[in-house]
């Protein structure tokens, strides 16, 4: 059976933020460079802001992969570099921001179709027919998936330690992340056209309603999962993001309840600076050496944990304080420069 092994693929609705960004950035591109090709910006331009911006993300996906350049701040042992992990978050948005941008700039609205429904198709029939040496056609499990095969194959110890035989952002999970930032795309241009506000929310709803449905349908033969990025999940995410996005239409452009959402515009404004920095801080919170309550080693993050939230609160309910804070501290960092208006842009 090549679902046997697919039971570690169910899905919580963290795995919607990624796929939700994703296909925002492919609302972003049309919105952004539709409008300076109507007012006659030169193509050179064009594709050399794509690179730029394409290499810096990469780059700066590299960085945190990296920093800070020592296992611990103790010994100030360099890193093993032959191990550092190539893909990531980052480099997803770079390559998916790039490929499809290019697409963009070449095709129109239906080929960009096509091309969506090409690499959904063409990637389940991958996943489905093409064996792994050793497993069966179809076995989507860690071990067994092509995806993850080809990753140990080409990306080798540069794959995510926390996988260890599988990357989350692999190699060949991008192509099907390619056609979720197309599918934002094809949004942009809906919301472009020249019709009444409603009537974009409504195709907008209507069109995540059927995203949705087709999508829970697909997974009973390819199942919703992140890790993979399956095509049922594109569909599935992409009719989530539809229907969030009409909601937000409805309710800030024609109902213009706005302040609500002001937190969110405060991330948005600078949301690749506050993802790089506060993955820095982070990984400083785990490199600095402290010890725990008991005397047993520790780092800096379980030592905020045990003495600021642990002590009173119970260790689930500790833990959700810990990232509540974490998430307000960096709110108010982005609000002093969200007041300044110092937007971070690249």
């Amino acid at each position: 059976d090549p679902l046997e092994h697919a039971a570690w693929h169910g899905w919580t609705p963290t795995d919607l933020i990624f796929p939700f960004f994703l296909f925002i950035v492919g609302v972003s591109i049309t919105l952004a460079f539709a409008r300076r090709v109507e007012q006659g910006g030169r193509q050179r331009d064009l594709y050399l802001k794509i690179v730029r911006r394409s290499l810096i993300i990469f780059a700066l996906g590299l960085f945190l992969a990296t920093f800070p350049f020592v296992k611990d701040f103790s010994n100030f042992q360099p890193i093993d570099l032959s191990a550092v992990r190539l893909l990531g978050v980052l480099p997803r948005i770079a390559i998916c921001y790039f490929f499809t941008a290019l697409i963009f700039l070449n095709t129109d609205w239906r080929k960009q179709l096509g091309i969506v429904a090409a690499l959904l198709v063409g990637y389940w029939l991958v996943m489905r027919f093409v064996p792994t040496p050793g497993y069966l056609p179809g076995d989507y499990s860690k071990e067994g998936s092509i995806a993850a095969f080809i990753d140990r194959k080409i990306l080798g110890a540069h794959i995510w330690k926390g996988g260890k035989i599988y990357d989350p952002e692999g190699l060949l999970s991008t192509i099907p992340a390619i056609a979720t930032t197309l599918c934002g795309v094809l949004a942009g241009h809906w919301l472009r056209g020249r019709r009444g506000d409603m009537e974009k929310v409504a195709g907008l709803f209507v069109a995540g309603a059927t995203g949705v449905v087709l999508g829970w349908a697909w997974g009973h033969w390819f199942p919703i999962n992140k890790a993979l990025w399956t095509s049922s999940y594109v569909v599935f995410t992409t009719g989530m993001a539809l229907q969030f996005l009409a909601f937000c239409y409805w309710l800030i452009d024609i109902k213009q309840y706005r302040r609500w959402a002001l937190p969110f515009v405060i991330f948005g404004v600078n949301a690749l600076a506050v993802f790089v920095l506060s993955g820095v801080l982070a990984r400083l919170f785990t490199l600095w050496k402290m010890p725990r309550a008991d005397g047993t080693p520790g780092n800096l993050q379980v030592f905020i944990h045990e003495h600021l939230f642990a002590s009173w609160a119970a260790p689930l309910n500790a833990s959700l304080f810990y990232a509540i804070t974490f998430v307000l501290l960096w709110l108010g960092l982005m609000a002093i420069l969200y007041r300044r208006k110092i937007f971070i842009k690249v």
